[in-house]
Parts: structure tokens; sequence; C-alpha cells
């Protein structure tokens, strides 16, 4: 990878999964990494492997369900003064149903809202230590979405594995991708969506049971699922691209209902009504 001596960068959901690959790999690149997290207790033995192998890394307190403390995680970061060149949004959930504390459907809640008002907020610092780069990790479940029941995103899950509603997620993180390129064009930062591929990792450890057992049958390591995100995180040959989507390291044209310019503003202006920031 590309030498990142000096540079800063946060992951979130790193205590495990394709997110502690990314972390590692980063730090050992030379970055010093922030593992924003819910749980200091289960992410300090990532963050442990990352100083003993001397690396940095540091612990960043983020629960993506609850905008409060999403607030709270990117006032702490800011708080430190120090540059931010990349943010891997890798967080996320798949096949668990409920609410979130602001009363959204849950996975569009974490894997969507959480994420839009976090980088919204360090947006300015990313600005300020361009050139910086932001990856939204999607997936090619967003294909399967056919589009926004806008009034179903304040009501609990409604499907039983929630499958559907994780499409619908996805979706929304190709879509905001593609419209944060738009808003930061000029100012050095440049964002990448992507598809890690079907991942043997905690984010499905609440799908019911029969289903899982088959899903890991055909699942992907998440040292190969981190791949593609490293990919967009370094490679020198994205510099000059922003806002596209891509696929075991390569580019891929996301869904039709994906590249629509219209549902990606309108998915902006309600994302940022409901996390109280200006459209």
């Amino acid at each position: 990878m590309t030498d990142l001596t000096g540079k800063h960068a946060i992951v979130t959901g790193s205590n495990t999964g394709i997110g502690r690959v990314t972390a590692i790999e980063l730090a050992r690149a030379g970055a010093r990494v922030w593992l924003a997290c819910r749980s200091r207790d289960k992410t300090q033995p990532v963050v442990d492997e990352i100083t003993a192998a001397g690396g940095k890394a540091e612990f960043l307190a983020l629960d993506l369900a609850d905008l409060a403390a999403v607030r709270a995680a990117a006032a702490a970061f800011l708080a430190l003064d120090v540059p931010l060149h990349l943010l891997v949004n890798n967080a996320g959930l798949a096949g668990q149903r409920g609410i979130t504390v602001d009363n959204f459907e849950l996975t569009f809640g974490v894997n969507h809202l959480g994420p839009f008002l976090f980088t919204n907020l360090l947006l300015d610092r990313l600005k300020r230590s361009a050139p910086a780069r932001i990856v939204n990790v999607a997936s090619r479940a967003h294909t399967r979405a056919d589009g926004f029941d806008w009034s179903r995103l304040h009501r609990p899950t409604r499907t039983v594995t929630g499958f559907a509603e994780y499409g619908v997620s996805k979706l929304a993180n190709v879509l905001f991708t593609a419209e944060l390129a738009r808003r930061t064009a000029g100012t050095g930062v440049t964002t990448y969506a992507l598809h890690p591929g079907v991942i043997a990792s905690d984010i499905w450890r609440r799908v019911p049971w029969p289903f899982r057992q088959i899903m890991h049958l055909r699942m992907k390591t998440p040292e190969e699922g981190a791949r593609t995100s490293l990919y967009c995180a370094t490679s020198p040959d994205l510099a000059a691209e922003s806002g596209k989507y891509y696929d075991a390291s390569k580019e891929r044209a996301p869904s039709t209902l994906a590249q629509d310019p219209t549902l990606a503003a309108e998915l902006w202006r309600r994302s940022a009504e409901w996390v109280g920031l200006p459209a």
C-alpha cells in the first residue's frame, strides 16, 4: 500500500471483521488510526494488537444508532485538533430488527443516518486536511432495493430477516457517496462506495440461525473483504476519481436507481432535516 506515515484515519466498526483488518493494515502502512466503535472492551484488543506491532491506534466511542452519541464522537475527535485524511464508514448491521433511539428503522439509522451525520460533522476537518478520502462500505445488495418508502423509515423493521431494509440502507450509501462527491468537488476531498463481497463477519450475527448457516457456506474471509476498502482508501490510481462505486477493486456501475441524481439530492435533503443539519 501507499506509505501513510503522518496520515490520520478513522475506521468505524473496526473491532471485528473487515473493519478490523482495514484498521490494522492502515496502521501497518504508517497511519495513526482511531477505531470508532461502541464498546471499548471489545475494541481494546485490536488497539493493543496494533500498538504491539509498532502502530498507532486509539479508541473513539461511537454509537451510530444514537444521533446524540454520533455528535459526541465527532466533537471528541475534533477537540483533538489533529488532521483527518481518511474516514472509512465501515460499521453497519444486517438482519437485526428494531428502531433507533431517534425513532428511525434500525438498519437505515445505523447504516445510513449515523454515518451521514458523522461524515458531515467531520467534513470541514477533512477539507482542511486535503487531499482526503471518504470510503463508504456499501453492498451489492443495493441493487435489490426499488426505492425508498419514506414513511417506513420512521417505523421498526418490518421483515423477519431484515434483508429488504438492508438493501435500502445500502442504496442510501451509494446515493450518499455520489451526492457527497458533487458537493465536495474541487475541495480535495474524494469519495468512494464499494461492495466488499459477502463476508463472514459479525454484521450477520442477528440473522436467524437457519439463514445464517446457509449464508456462511459462500462467504469470504474478512481479509478478502477488506481488499476493496483498502484499495479505495489508498490507491493513487483513484486520486482523481470521486463518487463512484467499486467491487473487487474495480469500478463498477451501480444500479440504475443508485445513479439517479434527483433521488440522491432528495435523500440528502431528508437526511439533513432528520439529523438537524442544513440541507
